[in-house]
């Protein structure tokens, strides 16, 4: 599997936030950008990166209150606008100007936020199982769970834990297998047990945060022009197949792949799913896709 380099850097609000930065393919390779879901973090992507890494930049942070970032003292900053200014220093920090975007769900929403605030930066977007929109069904799961995890006491327990929630998402991965994606979740601390690796405070930002009656369908209409290639999960509760149906309709140059056997969301390291990002991002213009600003 390629090497990372682990890369620590300081927000704008003096937060230490963390990145998984792989550079096989040199520094001046175009830049591809993983966002990882709402409690998720880098190390879902440690399948897909090392992969890309061969012909990309790769860069896989850690939203803050994830991971190895810092937890914000101020829970109410876990929000979007926040994440926003952390990924303009994140691309400053590497001194990037223009990458392809690969987001899942949160990520996928800051991926169409960042291309519609900041247009030149955004060469493409990957969306995984996230839309302008989201089902009511999904949401209020994740709303249900998020932050109110019972801990755990070993590794066989965060694995059933992990189990009991992603179960109907991922229905056919082995006993095998759970454990290894179980451990991109969990992470033990200093006395060897496993914990959730996500700050439980985020769960009381979605809850208290209002939903947009329009979604985010005003934002997706200013990124028409913006390559985009959506993986959904046909289990899905949250990108329903009238959401991304209504999608392909105002953008008709949308390319998509639905996945059997998936819900929320898709791992990105699927047989079928792997080869269609390799040809989306081929296909993406490279004009100072991944240069430095200069």
């Amino acid at each position: 599997m390629t090497a990372f380099r682990e890369q620590r850097w300081v927000s704008a609000d003096g937060l230490t936030l963390y990145s998984r930065v792989y550079e096989e393919a040199g520094r001046a390779a175009p830049a591809v950008l993983c966002l990882p879901g709402l409690t998720r973090n880098s190390r879902d992507f440690e399948v897909l990166a090392p992969h890309l890494a061969a012909r990309y930049r790769v860069i896989c942070p850690d939203l803050r209150g994830r991971g190895f970032s810092q937890r914000d003292p101020q829970w109410r900053n876990y929000h979007p606008g926040t994440y926003l200014q952390d990924i303009r220093r994140l691309l400053e920090v590497h001194g990037l100007s223009r990458v392809a975007v690969i987001g899942t769900s949160l990520g996928g929403l800051l991926a169409m936020l960042l291309a519609a605030t900041e247009p030149r930066a955004v060469a493409g977007v990957v969306l995984n199982d996230i839309g302008p929109e989201a089902d009511p069904r999904g949401i209020e799961r994740i709303r249900g769970y998020t932050g109110k995890l019972s801990p755990v006491r070993t590794w066989d327990e965060a694995v059933a834990q992990f189990r009991e929630v992603n179960g109907a998402a991922w229905p056919d991965l082995s006993a095998e297998e759970w454990p290894a994606v179980t451990r991109r979740s969990y992470r033990e601390d200093v006395s060897g047990t496993p914990v959730f690796d996500s700050d439980p405070m985020i769960g009381e930002a979605i809850r208290a945060a209002q939903t947009v009656p329009e979604g985010l369908w005003p934002v997706f209409a200013q990124i028409k022009a913006v390559p985009m290639l959506v993986i959904r999960g046909a289990l899905s509760d949250i990108l329903s197949g009238a959401i991304l149906a209504r999608m392909q309709r105002e953008k008709p140059d949308l390319e998509s792949l639905t996945v059997e056997r998936r819900g929320h969301a898709p791992l990105l390291e699927e047989p079928e799913v792997v080869p269609v990002i390799d040809r989306f991002l081929a296909r993406l213009a490279v004009t100072d896709f991944g240069q430095d600003r200069g």
